[in-house]
């Protein structure tokens, strides 16, 4: 089984900012640009819901829920994605979760705790 590896989240207050990174495991570097690559959340007590995606020629798109808020971006270069994430809001706390799906594979990290609060 692949990981992704996640980095980046931590407590912030309502209106902050993060910058979420992944790294996607090194099995899959040379086909890296075959993924889509996206950020899931799970708050506590929800189901896991996608936040945000991006394919290998980098057509984005965002939840509607974090649109303007959010961004998601790829580097292939750095076979990375991440997701800057501002205004945040108490309904934003959950654990960010990278996910690297292709045709044949679907593989998601550990995930990334975020806590928004005052």
């Amino acid at each position: 089984q692949l990981h992704l590896v996640e980095s980046g989240g931590g407590s912030v207050q309502p209106g902050g900012s993060l910058r979420l990174s992944c790294v996607a495991p090194r099995a899959i570097f040379s086909v890296f640009t075959m993924y889509e690559m996206a950020w899931y959340r799970q708050a506590p007590g929800k189901q896991r819901e996608l936040v945000a995606a991006i394919t290998s020629s980098g057509s984005a798109n965002v939840a509607d829920c974090v649109r303007g808020r959010f961004t998601i971006s790829r580097n292939n270069s750095r076979k990375t994605v991440t997701l800057q994430v501002s205004s945040l809001k108490s309904e934003d706390t959950a654990v960010y979760y990278c996910n690297a799906r292709s045709e044949s594979d679907n593989c998601w990290g550990e995930g990334t705790a975020v806590t928004v609060s005052s």
